[in-house]
């Protein structure tokens, strides 16, 4: 018998299943930490990929856009890594007093000070001007150009006049773009709003009725028109430099590129590739898949990666299993009441009169558990959401199983376990 021991909540589920029924256990690369972040975020300044060093990127006196990630993306360690930044502008002779931070909301809500100095630290704060890039605020952002499939792109006009733009943030797998990062600093984060509901708009199907685009997805950047419009879109703005990161399954620091904002991003995306990116024989009758515990399934939409990779690995008429506690339920209020609209075609419908991201993952996690049933263990008092939400809610492992094998109608089917199916795409060889 295998053992296996998967996270639910701030708990552990225990399972054994037979040898010869696991056909995968999906688990990430381990690699070495960054331990000295300040050193391996110069070391790459100094030698980038695809440009000189920042020092030489930037002449003296230039005023320089350094656009940073906002609060829903923390986990970056900002003040870790851009001091080190500014310390090289300095260098170059760019006083503090030429930075600004531009922090890419998207459509995301304005920071406070205090939520400023949490996620970029105190010395940041101090240094250099901050400027907030909220889409609606239709005067902050000025037309740069039309993309070839049609998209206005209007940019922050801050951004758009600096003599330099450097893009920052972090590289992960992400179920539209194919990949976070990059380009995404731009649209959507400093873009006007109509710029980023034209994009987005091409995660949905062509024709109204159909659902989701096959093509806008994780890990897909050839013929993604999402990826593919947002690059062009970047390219208008035509950032001098990027410093990104990737972190390890457990939260730190993997690697840093910096560099040309498109070639080191790419440099990044195979990082996250070799770390997250498990290759797969096949796909299983069966995936019992765990987000990997609190705080990861502390809701059904911090779930919902765990939903995506899960589905990657099951065959279309299998099973899965998903160990999500979601002990905050409702939350986020602007995920959670997307399941009012019982039926994904007034789902869709709503999305395409105003995309927001929890709607896509509404519409797209209820599309998926259509195709294939979906059992959550969870709480109990989860019953009815979790329903709304096309999952089937049972409170055990036991049940789980029992569940799943009937709707199998067999025996003999095969199993691909995933403990931290949160962070983990597999990738099935072609």
């Amino acid at each position: 018998m295998a053992e296996f021991e998967l996270g639910l909540g701030k708990g552990v589920v225990k399972l054994n299943l037979p040898d010869d029924k696991v056909l995968e256990v999906v688990e990430g690369k381990q690699v070495p930490p960054i331990t000295d972040a300040k050193a391996a975020a110069q070391e790459v300044l100094r030698n980038p990929i695809g440009t000189p060093p920042l020092t030489e990127v930037v002449k003296p006196g230039e005023t320089v856009v350094v656009i940073a990630s906002d609060i829903t993306r923390a986990w970056l360690k900002h003040d870790q890594w851009l001091p080190v930044i500014f310390d090289e502008l300095n260098a170059a002779g760019v006083p503090d007093g030429n930075i600004t931070l531009m922090i890419a909301l998207g459509a995301h809500r304005h920071h406070t000070h205090e939520e400023n100095v949490m996620v970029y630290g105190a010395e940041v704060v101090k240094r250099v001007k901050i400027v907030q890039s909220y889409a609606p605020e239709d005067a902050d952002f000025v037309y740069v150009g039309t993309t070839s499939r049609g998209v206005k792109a209007s940019l922050h006009k801050d951004a758009v006049n600096a003599d330099k733009v450097i893009l920052t943030g972090g590289i992960v797998y992400h179920l539209m773009a194919g990949f976070g990062g990059g380009r995404k600093s731009v649209l959507p984060g400093i873009s006007s709003y109509a710029t980023i509901q034209g994009n987005h708009a091409f995660c949905l199907h062509d024709e109204v009725g159909q659902g989701i685009s096959p093509d806008c997805v994780s890990g897909k950047l050839q013929g993604n028109n999402m990826h593919e419009d947002a690059t062009e879109i970047a390219a208008m703005l035509n950032p001098a430099f990027l410093f990104n990161v990737v972190l390890t399954a457990d939260g730190k620091f993997a690697r840093f590129v910096a560099g040309h904002w498109y070639k080191a991003w790419e440099a990044g995306c195979e990082t996250v590739c070799q770390i997250f990116g498990v290759p797969i024989k096949a796909k299983a009758d069966l995936v019992i898949a765990s987000a990997g515990g609190f705080p990861k399934d502390i809701n059904l939409y911090q779930g919902s990666k765990t939903i995506d990779n899960a589905a990657m690995a099951c065959k279309e008429d299998g099973v899965i299993i998903l160990l999500l506690e979601c002990q905050d339920i409702k939350e986020p209020p602007d995920f959670s009441g997307w399941f009012d609209l019982e039926s994904l075609y007034e789902r869709e419908v709503s999305l395409r009169r105003g995309f927001t991201v929890p709607g896509f993952i509404a519409l797209k996690g209820g599309i998926v558990a259509k195709q294939i049933p979906h059992i959550v263990v969870t709480l109990p008092e989860n019953k009815q959401f979790m329903e709304m939400a096309g999952l089937i809610p049972v409170t055990t492992i036991d049940e789980a199983i029992a569940l799943a094998e009937e709707k199998l109608g067999r025996k003999d089917y095969t199993v691909t376990v995933m403990p931290h199916a949160a962070n983990t795409v597999p990738l099935l060889a072609k």
